[in-house]
């Protein structure tokens, strides 16, 4: 991706925030010079990964097949001494149009809610641990309901409503081509977005930048060392 296309995508995102009233933490502001002077007391951004994260997933086509996350917090199970969170909380926006792939975790499990905007929609599927989607109905848990669907049924979450995806779950997202952005939240166990995304076809998990420009701010796997 183009540093543009980030620096843009993020500016997206903090509107998108403000319209809908959600107050991201301080360090969400920081430039790339506040970040150089950021002391080892910031070491629990830097070591779990916290902040902004866009990702094209390597496609390379971003407008297609995207995300754009901030972890707002998150544990870490390589030093769970020093991080002992169980637990972590995302906030996630698509463009109209735009979808994320199937894919499902093996440690993870969490809720994804629709905190205002777009509808989206989640494709559900049993998976195996030999990543095979499994033609059998799928147990559905939604804002205190459990219900049963068919194999691959988009179950859709209006403004408010949330799912639990269980490990093994496969799910992607998708976002109505019209009716704007949507604004998502996470909340799940801790997170580890480098060893425990399982995507059903083979692709990344990070984008290549490729630097025309100065950055807004930096992406969570970019930060200096202290």
């Amino acid at each position: 991706m183009k540093r543009s296309r980030v620096n843009e995508v993020i500016r997206d995102m903090e509107k998108l925030c403000r319209e809908h009233g959600f107050h991201l933490p301080p360090f969400a502001d920081w430039s790339v010079e506040d970040w150089q002077k950021a002391g080892h007391e910031y070491d629990e951004i830097r070591d779990n990964k916290l902040g902004w994260d866009i990702t094209d997933y390597g496609l390379g086509k971003f407008d297609e097949v995207g995300f754009s996350l901030f972890t707002i917090r998150n544990g870490n199970q390589k030093m769970p001494e020093k991080y002992p969170k169980t637990y972590a909380e995302k906030l996630l926006m698509l463009y109209p149009g735009q979808t994320a792939p199937l894919h499902y975790h093996v440690s993870k499990m969490e809720d994804i809610i629709n905190r205002g905007g777009n509808d989206v929609y989640i494709t559900v599927y049993n998976g195996t641990k030999e990543m095979e989607k499994l033609d059998t109905d799928v147990t559905v848990h939604s804002d205190g309901r459990v219900y049963t669907v068919p194999a691959g049924t988009r179950v859709q979450l209006k403004p408010g409503q949330s799912i639990t995806i269980t490990p093994y779950l496969f799910h992607d997202f998708i976002v109505p081509e019209t009716g704007g952005s949507v604004l998502l939240g996470e909340v799940s166990m801790c997170n580890d977005d480098e060893n425990d995304n399982f995507f059903y076809e083979r692709m990344g998990r990070f984008p290549t930048i490729e630097e025309d420009e100065p950055a807004y701010h930096l992406l969570c796997t970019e930060y200096p060392e202290a």
